[in-house]
């Protein structure tokens, strides 16, 4: 392959990780950045091309590859996602994982008549993690393999969960820390959690920076009420200034396991575990988006289109090394 031109579309974390990332894949490169402030990024990247997020002239005259598509789940993708496949090939995070099959089917139908791949709801959950569960439902049959994130003290931040936070009116700054319930990760390894509800794996916490004149009750509420990311969960709203905000979430630690247990064809007990440390929550979703990018391009070159799952894709895809040296060196 030729070396892929990726577009970056949104300069946050994320896309601020993959910058970082394609640096540390030679065989990629940077085909310029899409904002909905192009001035603040060309400030930020001088020397890179920006284009404003509605200019589609200027999208297609960059003549990238792939679109790495860096929006929230919550508002930016649902539009965009579509948008964008039916002008590029994209890869995406959406991590709203109840209405991953309504944004599959809206992808598909985007990216089908266009003639684009779209690879969506990758990271490490959805995504990894996604796999991790396949695999282990399928070499132990029966058996549920459950997620869990955040599983020290201070639990883990989540990128998706922040962004919708901030996405209330009111709300200046915010970030949200899962913690996995001990009790319940020790019910999962010795088999008797099948019935366990997301509510009962995790609790969150969350830190919120008011805006001057904002209802904390009401913003509070509104949190603990929101659907698909609060509501069935046992949540803590900490209010908090900026400086305690920027002191008390330095960083964006994550880290999480998936855990399946059950038997296998004579009654021994089996438990397949996957766990996963991360320094930084957004760099790491950005490898795996620059993984599945190089993933996109040979499925473009085989002249594939429509949406696809990390589930859909051979492993080799993602890897720069050769089918030679994954024989003699991975397996």
């Amino acid at each position: 392959m030729k070396k892929l031109r990726v577009l970056v579309v949104g300069l946050g974390n994320v896309g601020r990780g993959v910058l970082l990332s394609l640096g540390n894949n030679d065989d990629m490169e940077l085909a310029g950045v899409v904002s909905r402030t192009p001035e603040r990024v060309k400030k930020e990247l001088p020397g890179v091309a920006v284009v404003k997020a509605d200019d589609i002239a200027g999208i297609k005259a960059l003549n990238a590859d792939v679109a790495i598509l860096c929006g929230g789940s919550k508002n930016d993708l649902p539009l965009q996602g579509p948008q964008f496949a039916s002008i590029i090939n994209t890869v995406d995070s959406f991590d709203h994982h109840d209405r991953i099959p309504e944004y599959f089917a809206a992808m598909d139908t985007a990216a089908k008549a266009s003639g684009k791949v779209s690879v969506i709801s990758t990271g490490w959950d959805p995504g990894v993690f996604s796999l991790e569960r396949v695999l282990a439902n399928a070499f132990i049959p029966g058996a549920v393999a459950k997620g869990f994130y955040g599983l020290g003290e201070k639990g883990g931040l989540s990128m998706g969960h922040s962004d919708a936070l901030r996405t209330i009116p009111g709300v200046k700054d915010a970030r949200q820390y899962t913690h996995a319930v001990p009790e319940a990760i020790e019910a999962v390894r010795a088999g008797k959690a099948v019935n366990f509800k997301a509510g009962d794996l995790h609790t969150r916490e969350c830190f919120v920076v008011l805006e001057d004149g904002a209802d904390a009750a009401s913003i509070e509420e509104q949190i603990k009420s929101m659907p698909g990311y609060f509501a069935p969960y046992k949540t803590t709203v900490n209010f908090v200034t900026e400086e305690e905000l920027k002191s008390r979430c330095a960083g964006f630690p994550h880290d999480g396991c998936v855990i399946a247990s059950g038997v296998t064809g004579a009654g021994n007990g089996a438990v397949v575990e996957y766990h996963c440390r991360w320094g930084s929550n957004p760099e790491a979703t950005a490898n795996i988006l620059v993984a599945h990018a190089r993933a996109v391009g040979r499925l473009a070159l085989e002249g594939r289109s429509g949406a696809f799952t990390i589930l859909d894709i051979p492993a080799s895809y993602f890897s720069r090394h050769s089918r030679e040296d994954l024989l003699k060196k991975f397996m």
